[in-house]
């Protein structure tokens, strides 16, 4: 439509922050950290899972997700001082960044993938993020060698005050992944998109072998 900027023709917004809150390129806003966030103890407890980071053997180094043509290579990002998700700078838009206080992916529990989705040049590494269509593949390769496949099981948006922590952090459960990136209308200012766009994944078993 004339007249009508495309979303990248400002500053592009930043990936994840915790718990749902964005952050523009313009000026990163603070976000409340996991126990500024909640406030009954047994949310407190739930919240406060682990705070360092993984061991760096078996980490994640590349990602491919073939239905989007995304292949990228994937970085460890830890908590920025402010209480949100660090993530790879704009500059590397093209690269994604593991939570390092989430789980490895293919151990028990959610690991956590972020990505930015534009930047005022264009699309970045998780433009096309919430294309993806339940059983899509998605393949992450360790430093240890190994490649954990997930098949996604649903991408939805979330409101920024609506994330759904339960099932988005922890370290119980089968191996899942989530890979996040923002979206929805740009609303500019602090806020920047309107909603989080997270793909839910699963692990797939790994292929039989085949008999020689």
């Amino acid at each position: 439509m004339a007249g009508r900027r495309r979303p990248w023709s400002v500053p592009a917004a930043v990936a994840l922050v915790l718990l749902g809150v964005f952050a523009t390129g313009a000026g990163l806003g603070r976000a409340a950290g996991p126990l500024e966030w909640a406030t009954r103890p047994a949310e407190r407890a739930a919240a406060a899972v682990d705070d360092a980071p993984r061991p760096a053997v078996g980490r994640p180094v590349s990602l491919r997700v073939p239905a989007i043509r995304v292949s990228a290579p994937v970085g460890p990002v830890g908590q920025a001082a402010d209480g949100s998700i660090a993530v790879p700078p704009l500059s590397a838009a093209a690269e994604t960044g593991w939570y390092d206080r989430s789980v490895i992916p293919g151990e028990p529990g959610r690991a956590v993938i972020v990505g930015h989705v534009d930047t005022r040049d264009g699309p970045a590494v998780f433009y096309d993020l919430g294309r993806l269509r339940a059983g899509d593949r998605i393949e992450v390769t360790r430093a240890d060698g190994d490649v954990a496949v997930f098949a996604v099981d649903s991408v939805e948006h979330f409101g920024k005050d609506e994330l759904p922590t339960d099932r988005v952090y922890g370290d119980d459960g089968p191996p899942e992944l989530r890979l996040i990136t923002c979206g929805g209308a740009w609303v500019g200012g602090r806020t920047g998109y309107a909603d989080n766009v997270i793909a839910f994944a699963t692990l797939l078993p790994p292929a039989p072998r085949q008999p020689r």
